[in-house]
Parts: structure tokens; C-alpha cells; sequence
């Protein structure tokens, strides 16, 4: 235990871990006994199965009151409209119910694709190899860093950095520094100069704060 806030750490190049107390977990756990107690049955999370459909329907429902993550007002208003029906829908729906992916204009597109009322258009295979288990949306912050190095021909380093402004959600404006480079590199590399002002634009939303 230290007397440095998160800030101090972060500029002494220290590693930070974010460490949350879930009362939810709490409530689990006294479920558990009380399921042995009644019921004589043993249950742990690890005899949960991972995809119980029973559970997702629920979800789809919005049905999460309690549930870490998917209990907010935002997030149980899209549940029924992304319908989640794997554990990688939820990653999807966690991620994209931020200030990042919705300043980017990145959540109608990806519904309606999702849905099949739009196509999904990849201008290169090398793009299509970056954003398709996201349907061409760059819905997470990785997403952003390969985007770059694929596409714009930024080196680890200098999509690292780009990472880094994105996640400063605090301070807007770090990420138009790389709009420049982002869409010369681009269009160096055959996207239009349409598309690539859009993918910064989508990108530029991570200054509000993404995954």
C-alpha cells in the first residue's frame, strides 16, 4: 500500500492494476451455500457452464439487474438490440456501449451489419483480416493500434503511442496529432481519401474513452 494516486504511478512508469470490490460475488457465494445447505448440492462459478443458452435469453431480455457490467441503464438498453447469444457477444456489447465507440459514429453501423441490413465492405483483405470478427468496426483499442500498422504503415512503437492518446480520456485532442500520418499512410497504401478521414474520425472517438 503506497500514498501515490494513479497519476503519481503512471509517471514513475510503475505497472497500475485497477482492483474492484463486486458485492455481487459476495451475493453468489452466499447463494452456494445456501443451494448445499437446502439442497445438499455442491455448486462453484467453475460448474457454471460458459454458454447456457437459458442464461443468454435473459440476457437478450435484459434481464441483468445485479449482473457486473451489463446492469447499467446504457448497457440493458442495447442487450436487446445487440442480442447476445456467446461469450464473445458480450465482450462486443461491453465494449461498445462507451463514449469511444459512440463519439466515433461506430454502434449503428455495427448493428445494422450485424442485423444484415448494411454489408460489410473491407477495401483490402488486410483490413478485413484486422476488423472482421468486428464487422469492419474498430470497436477496441487493439483494434485502433493494427488498424494503424496494417493500414497506415505505423511501426509498434508509434501505434503504442497512438494507444496511449486514445486511453488519456481525461484530456481530448492527443489523437489528432497522428491524423496527419494516420491518412497520408492510408491513402499511401491505396484507401481513399474518404475512407481513411473516416477511420481517424472512428479512432478520434477513443479520446472519449473506449476499450
Amino acid at each position: 500500500v503506497i500514498e501515490w494516486d494513479k497519476d503519481d504511478v503512471e509517471a514513475l512508469k510503475f505497472m497500475k492494476v485497477d482492483v474492484l470490490a463486486l458485492g455481487m460475488l459476495t451475493c453468489m457465494a452466499k447463494a452456494f451455500a445456501l443451494i448445499e445447505e437446502h439442497k445438499d448440492e455442491h455448486l462453484d462459478l467453475a460448474k457454471i457452464p460458459q454458454e447456457d443458452q437459458a442464461t443468454y435469453a435473459m440476457i437478450r431480455k435484459a434481464d441483468t439487474l445485479g449482473t457486473f457490467q451489463i446492469e447499467s441503464r446504457a448497457q440493458m438498453a442495447m442487450l436487446p438490440r445487440l442480442k447476445p447469444r456467446t461469450f464473445y457477444d458480450l465482450v462486443i456489447q461491453v465494449a461498445i456501449v462507451r463514449p469511444g465507440p459512440i463519439q466515433g459514429d461506430m454502434v449503428h453501423p455495427y448493428l445494422r451489419r450485424r442485423e444484415g441490413k448494411e454489408p460489410v465492405v473491407y477495401p483490402t483483405p488486410e483490413l478485413e483480416a484486422v476488423l472482421g470478427k468486428t464487422l469492419g468496426v474498430p470497436l477496441f483499442q487493439e483494434s485502433a493500434m493494427k488498424v494503424a500498422m496494417v493500414c497506415a504503415g505505423f511501426t509498434g512503437g508509434e501505434a503504442d503511442q497512438l494507444r496511449k492518446s486514445m486511453a488519456t480520456f481525461k484530456f481530448t485532442g492527443g489523437v489528432s496529432r497522428f491524423k496527419d500520418k494516420l491518412v497520408s499512410g492510408m491513402i499511401r497504401n491505396g484507401y481513399t481519401a474518404e475512407f481513411a478521414k473516416k477511420t481517424f474520425s472512428q479512432l478520434e472517438g477513443f479520446g472519449s474513452y473506449g476499450f
